[in-house]
């Protein structure tokens, strides 16, 4: 017996070719944006560190409140930072997740059509 009509099997191979046309158009978008964002941030990841470094000369000719302002703007821009990082990782794990459910998703059809 025959679960699926060779019409209903030509309309599933169709549907798994549009799902995994539209997930490479995804995960191709994904990526991009995951590239851009990690040379975006690769290029300015020593900001910080430059900053901090500039901060250090600059303790000897400031009042002590103006150091303690400069400390805590070293502090948020720290945490800028970080999140800009975490975003980076985001992104990728993001792009590995797409990439993962656009394989289940054509294997899912695929195990329809060979019933």
């Amino acid at each position: 017996m025959r679960l699926f009509t060779s019409h209903e099997k030509k309309v599933i191979a169709e549907l798994c070719r549009k799902s995994e046309d539209i997930g490479n158009d995804i995960n191709k978008e994904i990526n991009e944006l995951f590239e851009d964002l990690k040379t975006d941030y690769e290029e300015n990841k020593m900001v910080l560190q430059e900053f901090s470094e500039f901060v250090a000369e600059l303790e000897t000719k400031l009042s002590p409140q103006d150091i303690e302002k400069l400390h805590s703007f070293s502090s948020r821009l720290y945490k800028v930072k970080r999140c800009a990082k975490k975003g980076v990782e985001a992104v990728r794990e993001i792009a590995r997740d797409q990439k993962r459910a656009t394989i289940e998703t054509v294997r899912e059809y695929q195990e329809y059509l060979y019933v």
